[in-house]
This record gives C-alpha cells, structure tokens and sequence, in this order.
C-alpha cells in the first residue's frame, strides 16, 4: 500500500457541533449546559480541590513540627556504588546524573562509606564522611571537596 492509494474511512471525521444555535438544533437555548447555577455561567468551571465552601482538608489537618523552608536536600551515594562504575578515574556530579545513581532536584552530594573502594578514584563531591574519606584514601584514590 502506498501513501496515495489511503482513504478516508466513512464515520471517522464528523462536524464541529456548534451548541447555542437554536431550539431547532437539539442543542440550543441553554447550549447542553443546563439551567443557573455555577457551571452554566462562563467561566464557571470549579477548581479540582474546590468542597463546595466546606473547610478544605489541607485547612481541617492539624500541621506538627516544624517545616524548614530553606533546608538543604543531600543526595547520598554509598562507595559500593561507585565502585560499580566502569573504568572511570575521575567522578563528578554530572557523572553520578549521567550514570543513574543521582536524580532529581539537589543540593549536594555526599558519599558514604558502605562497601569498599578496590579501585584509586579521584571524586569530587559537596561533603564525604569521614570513613568514607579513609577509604577513598587508603584505595589510592582522592577525595575532593567542591562548593556547592
């Protein structure tokens, strides 16, 4: 079959229904609308979360704790996953986003100690613990610090 033997099925493309135009149309008068009320008017559509006037859940739970508006999030890596890493020597926060092993919105990174380093690794991180920073060095490797 080629592009110019297509045809246009019967049924599979009808007219625009054009609502308001007279009683004589089937949907005339109210436009399918109904009769008063909030959603006859136009723009009268009701938001989703909208009750009806009743206390919005969100205002009916009580709030606990305290919420920070301005705290850090710090994305954590163990040692065990960049060790995992193919033959890379050098490991930056846009490696961790490109390989899978960070994502979303953050502000920092920091390594952890599980597992073990078999491999020397220069890393570039926002924070290290300090077991993790031990084994980094004692494989050979480089545990360095960058602003975030």
């Amino acid at each position: 079959m080629k592009l110019h033997q297509l045809e246009i099925r019967d049924g599979s493309r009808q007219k625009r229904c054009r609502v308001g135009r007279g009683t004589g149309s089937a949907i005339g008068k109210t436009a399918g609308r109904g009769h008063k009320g909030q959603k006859a008017r136009s723009g009268g559509s009701v938001p989703p979360w909208f009750e009806g006037g009743q206390m919005p859940l969100t205002r009916r739970l009580p709030k606990r704790g305290f919420h920070n508006r301005f705290r850090k999030i710090w994305c954590v890596v163990n040692l065990k996953d960049l060790d995992r890493l193919p033959t890379i020597t050098v490991i930056t926060p846009e490696v961790l986003i490109e390989a899978g092993l960070v994502n979303g919105h953050f502000d920092g990174i920091k390594i952890l100690s599980e597992g073990d380093m078999t491999r020397p690794i220069h890393i570039k991180a926002h924070k290290f613990s300090a077991a993790a920073r031990e084994k980094i060095e004692s494989a050979g490797g480089k545990a360095e610090v960058i602003e975030a």
